[in-house]
């Protein structure tokens, strides 16, 4: 597997890859915390000062504004582009820091005389590993880097902080001088404060690095990390968006969403499991540090702990799981001392890859026409979410509309706030207030004193509701349809003053 062919093999695979990724950048397809993204770019773009909830018409705090937001939010305002737009451009940049970040990244467990063509081919290697070498089973969440999530998630702020986690861990396995640190510091906080998830598997990961480096460090080094580390936390300590540290204190809120992490695991990671082990166990046998393993045992620690405390947002760390064990893997095929090993596991790492990329070939539909597709991979996509652009006639900026949990993750990607908000809102103090409103308006039994009191209490201006959902019946003198929308949902405006 060290020949040529193979290497021209994996490089152009990688590229493949990519140029599947940058068309799915085309289309955006739409599923699962787009919404909330395209909100609070779109905020920044209207007050980047003070922009408020993203989601609900209330001043507070959100994580969402992070320094990759405000960079996002800050093209909006100068450039006039649409949301849309700019989040393409951001999904561009992000794909660039990522394939970049992974180039340098296992540059650095190369030698320094290894030719340009020997990187692109192990950089193309850990690259085609990182989105195939999964399971037999989809395993989508943002911030984890199958090619099926990454289509969905790769204008999401994990995609830009995952790319950026490589550049940070390849900085410091280089740092020698005091700007090497200092940078690897900011980097850190910019991680940390743009997806606080992926700044777990970034931290996990620098660790590693540190613990890992051969020499051991030294005390001037020490020094040096100190400082790096140090201004890390000053840089997070006054972010003035948002309280970073005040959010350990949302874990309750956070783990019923996120305990299927848990669920079907062998189905879903079995491939990188037992192709990643054998990569890992051979490093682990010329190396006791290693790298690679401390992160893949660091992050094995904290995965397990989560499953087994009932701490289910800290299987967010998987990634930390799964990167060092692919990233072993690609290494491994190319630079393995022994060439019978080196062949072996090529062909059983080619074998998983193509498993896997079988297994991930219904995202060629955010690319193909489903006509286009073979009748197998038809079965296999996923159609993505339909959006709420038909209410933007009507609808303005900065109006409230009242809708249930599903279309409140996307109207106010269009501008308009929603009564409650669709995801868990930490810093939103009238948070199951204003759930409790929602639920109240729809519910069978309600009075209609009390629903047109929900609507006077949040200056309610629309409602998105499907005829089935409940409230108001449509022939209510306090509502108005003017639109009808995908599979019969209503569009109503509100007649009833504050």
């Amino acid at each position: 597997m060290t020949a040529a062919p193979a290497r021209i093999a994996a490089g152009a695979a990688a590229c493949g890859v990519l140029v599947l990724l940058l068309a799915v950048v085309v289309r955006l397809p739409w599923a699962g915390d787009l919404g909330i993204h395209a909100a609070t770019v779109e905020r920044l773009r209207h007050d980047l000062l003070d922009p408020g909830d993203p989601l609900v018409a209330a001043d507070a705090d959100s994580p969402y504004y992070s320094p990759w937001t405000l960079l996002l939010g800050c093209v909006a305002k100068v450039t006039g582009l649409g949301v849309f737009v700019v989040l393409r451009i951001g999904a561009v940049v992000s794909l660039a820091v990522l394939a970049g970040g992974v180039w340098a990244f296992t540059g650095t467990f190369l030698e320094r005389a290894a030719t340009r063509w020997r990187r692109a081919a192990v950089a193309g290697l850990v690259l085609l590993c990182l989105v195939l070498l999964w399971g037999t089973t989809l395993f989508n969440w943002s911030g984890y880097l199958g090619l099926n999530s990454l289509a969905l998630c790769v204008a999401y702020p994990s995609t830009f902080a995952l790319g950026a986690s490589f550049w940070l861990w390849a900085l410091l396995r280089r740092a020698t001088a005091w700007g090497h640190f200092l940078g690897a510091g900011v980097l850190w906080a910019v991680i940390l404060l743009s997806h606080q998830f992926t700044g777990v598997v970034a931290s996990l990961g620098a660790l590693a690095v540190v613990l890992g480096a051969r020499p051991w460090p030294g005390p001037a080094h020490w020094l040096r990390l100190g400082a790096g580390l140090a201004t890390g936390l000053l840089l997070i300590a006054l972010w003035p968006y948002y309280s970073f540290f005040a959010l350990f204190g949302a874990g309750e809120n956070l783990e019923a969403i996120h305990r299927s992490l848990y669920r079907d695991l062998p189905a879903r990671l079995w491939l990188v499991a037992l192709v990643g082990g054998v990569a890992l166990g051979l490093r682990w046998r010329r190396d006791r540090r290693d790298p690679l393993v401390l992160f893949c045992l660091a992050g094995l620690a904290v995965f397990a702990a989560g499953g087994l405390t009932g701490h289910w947002s800290w299987g967010r760390a998987l990634p930390a799981v799964l990167i060092p064990a692919q990233t072993a893997v690609g290494l491994e095929v190319f630079g393995a001392p022994r060439r019978a090993v080196r062949l072996g596991l090529g062909w059983a790492v080619s074998a998983a890859l193509l498993l896997g990329a079988w297994t991930q070939s219904g995202t060629l539909g955010y690319v193909l026409p489903r006509s286009a597709l073979p009748a197998p991979v038809a079965a296999k996509y996923r159609e993505p979410w339909g959006g709420y652009q038909w209410i933007t006639p009507w609808v303005a900026y900065g109006d409230v509309v009242l809708a249930k949990t599903f279309p409140a993750r996307q109207i106010p990607a269009y501008g308009p706030y929603t009564v409650a908000p669709g995801y868990p809102d930490f810093f939103l103090g009238d948070e199951h207030a204003r759930e409790e409103a929602v639920r109240t308006y729809f519910a069978a039994g309600t009075a209609r004193g009390d629903r047109v009191g929900v609507l006077r209490r949040y200056d309610v201006r629309w409602v998105v509701a499907y005829r089935s959902d409940g409230g108001l019946p449509a022939g209510d003198p306090a509502l108005e349809r003017v639109a009808v929308g995908p599979r019969g949902q209503q569009l109503y405006r509100v007649r009833v003053s504050g």
